[in-house]
């Protein structure tokens, strides 16, 4: 077993020194640590907290819709919100444990995770039941699904839409002013969060409503790169996204099993299996696709299937846990969740489409084509985090150092525990979680500035 390398270091600007031309003022800290023996099941942390709901921007569709949701950690007294946005086809369940885990390591910061307005077409309330009763719920079809004739309306759910949702949800955190937020997020999450602090919100740009901006293994301008991920859209390929958004496909179907929200309901079943039985044998196991399944003949409990999907068999490198770091039971709790729930039912292709398109983190012609007003990326100035895993191989941290050397960032961080897996940082266990244990000084320091 090989010994992980983790590293975290700080980086400082003064004003006679520019990061453009290369120069650094910087101090660098290095700790090496062996692997931790295999994680046991772990109680989360308990903190105080809600599942609230405030009102959104209006939007296409109905009023009912124009709502998000945000499950909100720690004391509502606190002088500082982190308020941070989930992934890709991920809700506020797939942040809960770190926002508890860092709501009780930071008394004065109260921690909210965000639930898009996506969300609100989900049918989650069969997963209030036990889990048998529960797949027979859902695996039978007696759910309400949503298709793009249903809902066309989520054809123009894009990223200022998004944006314009965030801001009120920044807005009820700033409380008129009497508190500090930093804005954060996980992979296309973080993407949200840089894309926000460079908008131009009437006249007004994002970063003015923040203190700091928190990226986990999240970014723009190539921070997928070292995944094999990169984004080159030219305006012939945005209009032509667009037409087929138009004409009906307004999902994106990158996950799709049949239904846009099947592997999501498979997910949420095995987790209310493990964190139910999780010794007893899995019939769930029968109802994946033959891909998924563990081989022929082998026999594997509830909590098994969930290594088996997330450890041992994961579909892609993004949906894998290493379970080093995170335990498979605390997974499958945070999977079991009805509410909030770990998984985005419905992405919109719009929003997949923007983002995309707002890699270069500039407002190029592609992305005022499409309306995104990125206007002050250049003059951010907001002290910045920055955390990545093995996932991509260092590119999160050189795409975190182009954002600084091309803005008016003085202060960064950034760490990296290449033994993490992308979804480690949202589920370790307390105590093996490189990225609380270093944005934990991180966010203490805002409050001194």
């Amino acid at each position: 077993m090989r010994t992980p390398w983790i590293r975290t270091w700080t980086a400082a600007r003064t004003g006679a020194v520019k990061r453009r031309c290369g120069a650094v003022a910087a101090a660098l800290v290095f700790a090496g640590s062996a692997a931790p023996a295999a994680a046991a099941p772990a109680e989360e942390v308990r903190v105080r907290e809600a599942y609230v709901s405030l009102r959104g921007a209006d939007a296409p569709g109905p009023a009912a819709a124009d709502r998000i949701r945000v499950l909100k950690a720690g004391s509502p007294r606190a002088r500082q919100v982190l308020v941070l946005e989930p992934g890709q086809f991920a809700a506020a369940g797939s942040l809960a444990p770190v926002a508890r885990e860092l709501a009780a390591r930071l008394p004065d910061t109260e921690v909210w995770a965000v639930d898009r307005r996506e969300q609100n077409l989900a049918d989650l309330d069969g997963f209030r039941r036990p889990p048998d009763r529960a797949a027979d719920h859902y695996l039978g079809g007696h759910y309400r699904s949503r298709t793009p004739q249903s809902v066309p309306y989520v054809g123009e759910w894009g990223l200022a839409l998004e944006l314009a949702d965030l801001r009120e949800v920044v807005s009820a955190a700033r409380d008129g002013g009497r508190r500090r937020v930093v804005l954060g997020g996980h992979s296309w999450g973080g993407t949200i969060a840089l894309a926000y602090a460079g908008w131009d919100f009437d006249g007004r740009p994002g970063y003015r409503d923040l203190s700091g901006l928190v990226l986990l293994d999240a970014g723009v301008h190539d921070a997928f790169a070292g995944e094999g991920v990169t984004y080159r859209l030219t305006a012939e390929q945005a209009q032509a996204w667009r037409a087929r958004i138009e004409g009906g496909e307004v999902f994106d179907e990158a996950l799709n099993m049949g239904r846009t929200e099947t592997y999501a309901i498979l997910m949420q079943l095995a987790g209310g299996y493990a964190n139910a039985a999780p010794d007893r044998p899995s019939t769930l196991v029968a109802h994946l696709p033959s891909w998924l399944r563990p081989p022929d003949g082998t026999a594997v409990t509830n909590l098994g299937l969930v290594e088996w999907l997330y450890a041992t068999h994961p579909m892609v490198p993004d949906i894998s846990i290493n379970p080093e770091f995170t335990p498979p039971a605390t997974l499958a709790r945070a999977l079991a969740s009805p509410e909030p729930a770990l998984y985005q039912w419905y992405w919109p292709s719009r929003l997949t489409l923007d983002l995309q398109a707002a890699d270069p983190f500039d407002d190029t012609a592609v992305a005022r084509g499409l309306g995104l007003r990125l206007r002050h990326t250049r003059e951010i100035d907001v002290p910045l985090y920055s955390f990545q895993t093995g996932l991509t191989h260092g590119t999160v941290n050189t795409s975190a150092r182009w954002v600084v050397g091309q803005s008016r960032i003085t202060s960064a961080t950034y760490a990296e525990n290449e033994s993490m897996t992308h979804l480690d940082p949202l589920f370790a266990a307390p105590g093996r979680n490189t990225f609380v244990d270093t944005v934990v000084p991180f966010l203490t320091g805002l409050g001194r500035r």
